[in-house]
């Protein structure tokens, strides 16, 4: 498995790296079978959001990925806490969800479009 990730976005979620502790619980909830599928309004043609919850060090997460329908691979697109506005309310009824929704759908286009894109491959990974 795959995750794909955008360079504005990762540094809006992690800062300037991932610890490895957050890489960790990347690697434990990059499974499509573990996640739940949740609406989304102004998805690309032919993908949905996946929301997989995963413990770290500093609590409980929300994961927030983008699957193309067809594909294996993931697009991290919100790794927040359980307390956070969106982390609380991953929901296309939360208007701020929304809204970050809608401005990391351009970033990660934008991103893939300019090349600003890494990979990590849990495939090899014993997690």
């Amino acid at each position: 498995m795959k995750v794909v990730l955008s360079r504005r976005i990762l540094k809006r979620e992690f800062g300037r790296t991932i610890s490895v502790d957050d890489r960790s619980v990347l690697g434990r909830t990059a499974k499509i079978v573990l996640a739940t599928p949740i609406s989304g309004s102004g998805l690309p043609a032919g993908s949905q959001l996946l929301k997989a919850y995963g413990t770290a060090r500093s609590g409980p997460k929300r994961v927030i990925y983008l699957l193309m329908v067809g594909g294996e691979d993931l697009f991290l697109l919100f790794y927040r806490g359980k307390n956070d506005p969106i982390g609380a309310n991953a929901s296309v009824k939360n208007p701020l969800f929304r809204k970050e929704l809608h401005k990391y759908l351009t970033l990660l286009e934008q991103d893939i479009r300019d090349g600003e894109i890494d990979l990590i491959d849990f495939s090899d990974e014993d997690i």
